[in-house]
């Protein structure tokens, strides 16, 4: 069966490496991507998936599901296809959404020969690069009729198992009152405001953990250097070990950008964005995805626990559901993600390549958790032990 699997992926290579093609040249910002959506989709229901599109309220998210047999397990790919602005696809969500949509299809291929009992689902989640689809989708429920939620990102190595960080963007808009520099008394300054807003930050960071972190940027400081400038922006991405930390960390900002504003009489306007949740790896999940990728003659190691880790919207469903978001590489490991190397990596013959192997391995994967008790069994133990308890 196992055999069977591949070898439907290796009949679908030119079907998934035109969906990649076609996203990747395509590129559409998060919550935008209606073409992206509407092939995967289409290919989807072309193998007997049910679509529900759009899904929980997201007119580019979608859920395609066959069901086998009775009530049994219910196995999640993950698809992710939005790009980034102003790069394209230089994070390979092509990539992601070509393997998920290949993986369902095999799945489901096999076990319509086969007398087992599982639901095959295919998730489409939008908008990770910042929007925070996957946590919009957590949030209403989405993953409520999931039991294990599987997913792969491309790369500059082969790695299973990689936490990630808690993250939140945050901004801080302060409105003042223009007037000639050569009376500033009679202005309310808002780039002082924003200004110790930044220094305030720097305090701060003395009393955080020291996995805390807080970068930001001036969107808006003035227009004349004559002028006491009457609005000031600044965005800030703060990151944590886990969600407790940040939220402590993101109400430390709120008070500190408060007291920034008092100091002028400026008035704030206080933004944050949805919280992407540290990542809680399932080992027992993801050795198997391992395992199936060096049987196809990859080579596959474990993270550098001192190397530095982003952070993904992926976290969220990790904290619900047993997750694996493991890695493959597309790219040597001098090229950066989020870079025009890595975009172009994304299109070529090696993420072709990987298009295949991942589908494989995520649906042997699948094919694992559907048919052998004790390996869920497992993988839900890891996952009460390890990510349940941390759910806030």
């Amino acid at each position: 069966m196992k055999n069977n699997i591949k070898r439907a992926v290796d009949g679908m290579r030119e079907v998934l490496l035109k969906l990649s093609h076609d996203i990747h040249s395509s590129p559409e910002l998060g919550f935008e991507e209606k073409k992206a959506a509407q092939w995967q989709t289409e290919l989807l229901e072309k193998h007997g998936f049910k679509v529900e599109k759009p899904y929980c309220g997201l007119e580019t998210a979608y859920r395609a599901a066959r069901q086998f047999g009775k009530q049994g397990p219910r196995i999640a790919f993950m698809a992710e296809y939005d790009a980034l602005a102003g790069f394209g696809h230089a994070c390979g969500h092509n990539i992601i959404a070509s393997s998920a949509v290949g993986a369902g299809i095999a799945l489901a291929d096999a076990a319509d020969g086969a007398n087992i009992d599982c639901e095959i689902i295919v998730m489409g989640t939008p908008g990770e690069e910042g929007n925070g689809g996957k946590v919009y989708l957590v949030e209403h429920g989405a993953f409520e009729s999931v039991d294990f939620a599987l997913m792969m990102h491309p790369s500059t190595e082969n790695v299973i198992g990689r936490s990630a960080l808690a993250a939140q963007g945050v901004g801080a808009k302060y409105k003042g009152r223009p007037v000639h520099s050569a009376s500033p008394e009679k202005g309310v300054n808002a780039l002082t405001s924003l200004i110790a807003l930044f220094n305030a930050i720097d305090t701060l960071r003395q009393v955080w953990p020291d996995t805390g972190r807080c970068n930001g940027i001036i969107t808006a400081g003035g227009t004349a250097s004559n002028i006491v400038p009457d609005f000031a922006e600044g965005k800030f991405t703060v990151r944590a070990s886990t969600k407790r930390e940040l939220v402590a960390m993101v109400k430390q900002i709120k008070q500190a950008a408060q007291s920034a504003g008092h100091l002028t009489g400026a008035e704030l306007t206080f933004e944050i964005s949805p919280i992407f949740a540290e990542r809680y790896p399932n080992i027992t999940m993801g050795e198997r995805f391992k395992a199936h990728l060096e049987e196809m003659g990859e080579t596959v190691g474990y993270p550098n626990p001192k190397a530095r880790v982003g952070s993904s919207d992926v976290g969220n469903v990790s904290m619900v559901v047993p997750t694996i978001h493991d890695y493959i590489a597309i790219a040597s490991r001098d090229v950066q993600g989020h870079t025009n190397e890595f975009r172009e990596a994304a299109k070529g013959p090696r993420a072709d390549e990987v298009i295949l192997l991942a589908a494989k391995a995520l649906a042997l994967t699948g094919w694992d958790l559907a048919t052998d008790e004790a390996l869920r069994a497992k993988a839900r133990k890891e996952f009460e032990e390890n990510a349940a308890p941390n759910l806030c």
